[in-house]
């Protein structure tokens, strides 16, 4: 539900703010303004963080400009002073194209997007951002230790539709003591949004970060402890507390295409197949519950259909199972179906 019970909303037509005061449906809600209630639908209100953003000053006036002339380029990655660990970072776009020469009095119209990696490793990365669910940008590319790299722009009013940027990495040199893939996730509000906005405006700096990780992590290894009859007879015991830490890194997506799975599968009949598949999204399912993801995308491709059929009857029977769906979507066709989960 993208609004809740006491959220400050603007009237569209009206450009008048007022508050949710009770959910009607998935569609309508009613709200209050200037004292009177009333119900509206969903799609003609907003939230009022940007008209309120766009109507105000980013940057107090300077008595002196600032020239681009007399700041070093090769010094840029200064700018976002972030310490340890691999970080998102937002610079904003001013609308006037002078703004970049002269910190004046324009407002913000976009975001230029960075990756920055203040570790030893360099990884290979693959990165998509979503609004409102849906799927927008996506990237596969390589990012060098102690370096930053652009990834993309992204108008101001598209981070008023529930921003989710997401990026598996994993390591370019690889480690057997590593872990072989590690997923960070980022979702945004409008109101945190806008709060990390008037705090640049306080400090008077060009950026915000947030911290995707600060250390990539280290292979599971799992141990076996011989302190009792179990553990003698082979059973792997650990801290119930720690199950979380003893399980390899959950996907989002996860593709269920045979030469996905396996290199040596031209042998394997249609029936070995199908149970190969279905394995492995028996795994991919119970890694994302016990990481308590909010969703996951299965690609089963169109084909016969028997593994899609195959995996909604087993979708039926699970209990964190919210809700599915395999509806078009611009990356998979109809070759995908989108799980929701309730904890």
């Amino acid at each position: 539900m993208k609004y809740q019970i006491g959220d400050i909303v603007l009237v569209l037509h009206s450009q008048e703010e007022g508050k949710v005061i009770e959910i009607i449906n998935d569609k309508m809600v009613t709200i209050e303004v200037g004292g009177v209630r009333f119900p509206v639908y969903m799609d003609q209100i907003d939230f009022p963080y940007f008209k309120r953003f766009s109507e105000k000053k980013l940057f107090e006036k300077k008595k002196e400009k600032i020239y681009i002339d007399a700041i070093k380029k090769e010094k840029a990655t200064s700018q976002y002073k972030v310490s340890n660990g691999v970080w998102l970072a937002f610079l904003p776009v001013f609308d006037n194209p002078d703004s970049y020469r002269e910190f004046d009095d324009d407002v913000v119209e976009s975001f230029k997007l960075y990756l920055i990696n203040q570790t030893e490793h360099p990884f290979n990365f693959n990165y998509r951002i979503t609004f409102g669910g849906s799927p927008d940008f996506e990237l596969k590319n390589q990012i060098f230790s102690f370096t930053d790299f652009y990834l993309h722009d992204v108008p101001f009013e598209q981070m008023n539709d529930a921003p989710k940027f997401v990026f598996e990495f994993s390591l370019m040199n690889a480690d057997k003591k590593k872990a072989e893939y590690f997923e960070a996730s980022l979702k945004l509000k409008a109101k945190q949004l806008f709060k990390k906005i008037e705090e640049i405006k306080l400090k008077n700096e060009p950026t915000f970060s947030y911290k995707l990780f600060e250390a990539y992590p280290d292979k599971v290894v799992e141990e076996k402890h011989d302190f009792t009859a179990l553990s003698g007879a082979g059973y792997r015991m650990y801290d119930a507390s720690k199950t979380r830490e003893n399980l390899e890194p959950a996907r989002s997506v996860i593709d269920l295409h045979i030469e996905k799975l396996s290199d040596d599968w031209k042998h394997l009949s249609n029936f070995e197949i199908l149970t190969l598949q279905l394995k492995a999204f028996e795994k991919y399912y119970y890694l994302a519950t016990a990481h308590r993801q909010p969703n996951l995308i299965v690609i089963h491709g169109v084909g016969s259909g028997k593994l899609k059929d195959e995996i909604h009857e087993i979708l039926k029977t699970k209990k964190e199972t919210k809700t599915f769906v395999n509806q078009y979507h611009p990356n998979f066709g109809y070759g995908a179906t989108e799980i929701y989960f309730e904890y």
